[in-house]
């Protein structure tokens, strides 16, 4: 990205002259949909002989409904570098090795995502490749009951961290009925009976990998016809056939609600507190203002984050998160504690800060200042492919295409000190929240 493009995507006076609002991405972006359903979105960038290739499935464990089939999205990941007929998984994997890609894939609440990065000169066999395994995928029964033990390993590993427990706990704790409640990884029994669900292996394939169900974004450097026409020839007899899952609508929480957690090692105290959010939803006045209370609040300018962080020392780390998702999340407030017996201060000040917002209006010219922050670091983000593909994933993944940051960004300049006070009001309340500590054992 150039300073240029960077001064213009920023909105800022050039040469004396104000010019029309520009679109907040950099580039320029080609949006096709093939007649099967498939979106690609084809950015071509000053990137010489790089390209970045990312495949977005839109099903993540937001989608496993049927009961005893949490983590499924994540598992099916695994299965799909098992490869095809024509190209099985160590040959997928050799001829990936021999032009020297990249190629890895992760899985969210709302998406999975498979991505490589490469010479231009490959793009040809890439989509090949991937055109190939996304339609053709075949594995045999004790290769899928391999996996699903590879699976429980990680899944083992992973708990040993205080966060994973951690994060398993508030998921649990805060949803009832909605399946945000497990993990991406998924329940530990869901988990332990996957080498029984050969068949529903396959029929998973079947209803969620399907071209209407699929975003493809190529990213660097090439040329968008001849792009297009390659992906066309590949994907074009991709069979549609996408219907979404029935996902049960979380009921409004009633009060607070409360968990402890005793971790089995050594670790510092770690303090959540999650309250019920809102969905990504640009055209939310209130979420969109959420977005920036999280900075003004809890970032590393803020008045907390000096107190606890830089003046007192009580806290080893502070963070907030206000999700992107399709559904409502949950917004979280999160402080690593140094001392156990500062926990009930470090939660009082968090709390107080909320209040605070909610009965304060904020600075007119620190709301600006956040703001242009969050302008800049997102654009600064973006200056190879696959920071520009990695960047797009989550919220291409949420709504389908990308004009959705400017509407973001719009709404975002639109955001008032009342629209902050009022996001305040609007979520962050005891009855919406859930507050968990972790500690280690014999803390």
């Amino acid at each position: 990205m150039t300073q240029l493009t960077l001064i213009l995507a920023l909105g800022l006076v050039v040469s004396g002259c104000t010019p029309e609002p520009p679109s907040i991405f950099p580039y320029d972006a080609r949006v096709e949909v093939l007649s099967n359903g498939l979106t690609i979105i084809m950015i071509p960038m000053e990137s010489p002989g790089l390209v970045a290739y990312y495949s977005i499935v839109r099903t993540g464990s937001r989608d496993e409904v049927e009961p005893g089939r949490s983590g499924f999205a994540h598992f099916f990941e695994h299965m799909m570098f098992r490869g095809t007929k024509t190209y099985p998984g160590p040959v997928y994997d050799s001829l990936m090795t021999s032009i020297g890609a990249s190629t890895n894939a992760y899985t969210t609440d709302d998406y999975t995502a498979y991505h490589l990065n490469f010479a231009r000169e490959d793009l040809e066999l890439v989509v090949r490749l991937e055109a190939d395994r996304f339609q053709n995928l075949s594995y045999e029964r004790a290769a899928f009951q391999t996996e699903a033990g590879a699976v429980y390993g990680e899944y083992r590993k992973s708990i040993t961290s205080p966060s994973m427990l951690l994060y398993e706990t508030v998921q649990n704790r805060a949803f009832d009925v909605h399946t945000y409640k497990h993990t991406v990884i998924g329940f530990e029994e869901d988990i332990k009976a996957m080498p029984e669900a050969y068949d529903y292996s396959l029929s998973f394939f079947r209803r969620f990998y399907r071209p209407d169900n699929v975003v493809l974004i190529v990213a660097g450097d090439i040329q968008p016809e001849e792009t297009l026409e390659l992906l066309r020839s590949h994907y074009g007899g991709w069979e549609p056939g996408y219907e979404a899952p029935a996902v049960n609508e979380e009921p409004p929480q009633k009060g607070e609600r409360a968990a402890a957690v005793e971790y089995p090692g050594k670790t510092l105290p770690i303090l959540t507190l999650a309250y019920k959010g809102a969905r990504f939803d640009p055209a939310d006045r209130s979420y969109v203002a959420a977005l920036l209370l999280s900075d003004l609040a809890f970032g590393e300018t803020s008045e907390l984050y000096r107190r606890l962080y830089l003046q007192d020392q009580t806290v080893e780390e502070l963070s907030s998160s206000v999700p992107r998702n399709r559904d409502c999340p949950l917004f979280e407030i999160t402080a690593t504690v140094k001392r156990a017996e500062d926990i009930p201060l470090v939660q009082e000040a968090i709390e107080q800060t909320l209040v605070n917002f909610q009965r304060e209006p904020v600075d007119a010219s620190t709301l600006e200042r956040v703001k242009r922050h969050n302008k800049y670091a997102f654009l600064m983000n973006l200056d190879t492919p696959n920071k520009v593909a990695g960047g797009l994933a989550r919220m291409v993944a949420i709504s389908g295409g990308i004009e959705v940051l400017d509407r973001l960004y719009a709404a975002m300049d639109e955001v008032t000190v009342d629209d902050i006070q009022s996001a305040a009001r609007t979520y962050y309340r005891p009855d919406r929240r859930t507050v968990v500590v972790l500690k280690g054992a014999g803390s």
